[in-house]
Order: structure tokens, then sequence, then C-alpha cells
């Protein structure tokens, strides 16, 4: 089921799946939607009431009036999260996701966020300036569509296979074309280190061998040493797509099992 929900004005689209058990929310990776997480939220809503929120701006959301922060984001989140209603909740989250994962846990009151799945955190002082100073610059749309054939080469580079994964992220970005970049300029400027060392949950570090952030796990250990870490799969991430099931499975024993994980 998909719907929208309205905090502050402005329409926020979800995806939900499941009426029993455990509250989950996910968050996508920059700058997708939460139709990366379509293949596994039926299972997820076999033992979780899951939603995955498209960010303010991207997907089908609406987006803000300036530019956020990463907490600014997470503010918008929470009041959607508020507004449906739920009250204790797992967050789970990708690359941006997992910064914004760690942000609305830091905004909820005490004792709501009960776990943090999170994928790619980028914990590196000069790995975030690095990208930030390169990764998303501001592109003009080419009448020529070359803007196009350059995401489609990018996407076919990093993301390697399928074809209509590497299509579904074109898609994804072409239609928030002139606002790509700003999740993404916002996640490269925020530092998630002191609140992954004070989430108040069970923390699950869940990445794909072959993530281009999957590194970065290995700060995340040393900051939060007491994590459960896997590495799902031998793939370049998108494990909600690439394997729903075993994504699936592995969030819901650490939900349900407070905070082991198989």
């Amino acid at each position: 089921m998909r719907g929208y929900v309205g905090p502050q004005g402005a329409q926020i689209h979800y995806r939900t799946s499941g009426t029993r058990g455990p509250a989950l929310v996910l968050f996508h990776e920059s700058p997708q939607a939460s139709n990366v997480f379509a293949p596994a939220m039926p299972a997820l809503g076999r033992s979780l009431r899951a939603y995955a929120f498209d960010t303010p701006g991207y997907g089908q959301s609406d987006p803000p009036p300036e530019p956020p922060e990463i907490p600014g984001y997470a503010r918008l989140l929470l009041d959607a999260i508020d507004a449906l209603g739920i009250d204790e909740f797992a967050v789970a989250g990708q690359h941006t996701g997992a910064s914004l994962a760690l942000a609305v846990a830091g905004l909820a009151a005490p004792g709501r966020v009960t776990h943090a799945i999170l994928s790619g955190l980028v914990l590196d002082r000069a790995e975030r300036e690095r990208l930030g100073a390169t990764w998303a610059p501001d592109k003009p749309i080419d009448p020529a569509g070359e803007h196009l054939r350059d995401l489609w080469a990018r996407y076919l580079d990093i993301w390697e296979q399928p074809p209509e994964l590497v299509n579904l992220a074109v898609a994804n970005i072409a239609s928030v074309f002139e606002r790509y970049n700003w999740a993404y300029r916002a996640a490269f400027r925020y530092d998630p280190t002191e609140p992954l060392r004070t989430a108040p949950c069970p923390v699950l570090l869940l990445t794909a061998a072959r993530d281009m952030l999957a590194h970065c796990d290995d700060i995340a250990r040393r900051i939060r040493p007491d994590a459960t870490s896997i590495q799902l799969t031998d793939t370049t991430g998108q494990l909600p797509w690439r394997v729903p099931e075993e994504f699936a499975a592995a969030v819901v024993s650490f939900v349900t099992g407070s905070g082991r994980a198989p």
C-alpha cells in the first residue's frame, strides 16, 4: 500500500506493508526513492509494520522550500512518522538514509527508537570532504539528452547490473534532476560519528561486500564496538532490491530478536 502524509503543509510519500508486529521505518540512499525497497516490502510485512519513505524532494515527496541539512530532513521525516501514529519503531537506512536514520533516532524521544539497521555511513571526514567536492555537482539538462546518457554510464559502472535496476536509478534521478544533489550535499556535510556512538539502541551494520561504502563498516565498528555486522552478499549494494528475502530475513531477525541477527 502507498500513501501520503502531510505534516508542515508538505506531502511525504510512503510505502507500507504489514499490519502487526514491531514498526520499522526505512530511508533510501540518495538520490533514489522508496521504490528501491519495494521488492522487500512484502517479506518485511509478514512480521513487521514496515514504512518506506521518500525523502522530502525525492520520489513523490514534495521538496522543502530550501535544501535542508540532515537534521532538517530528519525533522520532516519524524513529523511524518508522528502523523502516522507510529510510536516505537526501528530505523533502517542506506547511505544518506543511514545518516537520516541516526538523525531521526537522535530527534525522537528517549525509548522510541528500538533498533538501527545501517548501511554505508560515510564516517571519514576526509572522504566526506572529497565526495562533497566531486560527487554531486550541479548539472544542466542537456537538450540532446546527454545528461541521461551520463547517468546511465555512471550507474552502470557503480551498480553494474541488472539493467532494470540501473534504469530505476536513472529514472529516479531524472525525475528530480534539478535538485538531485540536495541530500547528497547534506549528507557529506553531516558527521554521523557522535550520533552513531550515542544511538540509544542496538545497531546492525548490514552491507553488501562490494558496496562502494562497505569499508566504512570498519570505522563504524570502532565507534560502536557493540554493533552487529553482516555482509549479506557479494554485490554492489541495493540489498532490498537485489536480495529482498535475505534482506528482510536479516532485518526481521534483528528487530524481533532484541538486537540479535543471524
